[in-house]
């Protein structure tokens, strides 16, 4: 498969799986990339997202970080999920911020991979590390095509 042809295939399984997503989209996430083994998840920090110290509740923080995860380890059109994750919360996202988590692939083999995203503010401003490891299980993330379809 070439670069263009695997670039390809991780944006078509990335919008594909985001689609179906409502849990992602309700919370106003938005695809803004993925190629093989990455993917780039933004959202912005809605006042109902606020927790009662005023800054962005853990849980949307987690939510957004577990999103870009799945979309980069779908990638490949193997259905992948979540084996374990974790996140560290650096700094506080407030009402208004546009908030961007880059996934990124750290290893891939077998049927275990891991993955790394970082979330950031419009500032560049580091909010939270999550960690997540992935689990290839049966299927592809792509509906198969058959011969009379």
């Amino acid at each position: 498969m070439t670069n263009h042809d695997a670039n390809r295939l991780a944006s078509a399984c990335a919008q594909a799986l985001f689609e179906r997503d409502s849990a992602s989209q309700g919370m106003g996430m938005r695809l803004l990339s993925a190629a093989p083994g990455t993917a780039r998840v933004g959202m912005n920090v809605r006042a109902d997202m606020l927790q009662g110290h005023g800054t962005c509740h853990g849980g949307y923080l987690f939510a957004l970080a577990d999103s870009a995860f799945a979309l980069a380890c779908n990638s490949y059109n193997e259905a992948t999920v979540a084996m374990g994750c974790s996140i560290d919360y650096i700094a506080p996202a407030r009402l208004g911020d546009t908030l961007n988590a880059d996934c990124i692939e750290q290893s891939r083999s077998g049927r275990t991979g891991n993955y790394d995203v970082r979330i950031e503010n419009q500032r560049g401003e580091l909010i939270a590390l999550f960690h997540g490891k992935s689990y290839k299980v049966r299927g592809p993330v792509l509906a198969q095509e058959t011969p009379n379809e």
